[in-house]
């Protein structure tokens, strides 16, 4: 996959369209990722051992990682990701700028 958790990733497409969060965790065999405050949902939960509550819990929600872009720290635009071969290793790049990640 493009994205790697730590990444900061734009939303492109979806509900959450034009907002910008970090990759908390990358779901390769699902295709999906998931970003910090992005995609916020509802889930109710039991207490699972003693002294855990149970009640209403949000968090953060898998989104398809077609629907981001990798942001360039350098230049602050969202851009797509290639991959070129530098000193005998595979590196992203930003197609835009160039920039190597």
């Amino acid at each position: 996959m493009f994205v790697k958790k730590g990444d900061t990733v734009k939303i492109i497409a979806g509900n959450y369209k034009g907002e910008t969060g970090e990759v908390l965790q990358v779901l390769p065999k699902l295709n999906k990722v998931i970003v910090e405050d992005v995609n916020i949902v509802k889930k109710h939960q039991r207490p699972t051992g003693m002294g855990q509550e149970g009640g209403i819990v949000e968090e953060e929600a898998p989104i398809d990682a077609s629907n981001v872009q990798l942001v360039d720290p350098e230049t602050g635009e969202s851009s797509r990701v290639g991959y070129k071969e530098e000193d005998g290793k595979k590196v992203r790049y930003f197609k835009k700028s160039g920039n190597t990640l």
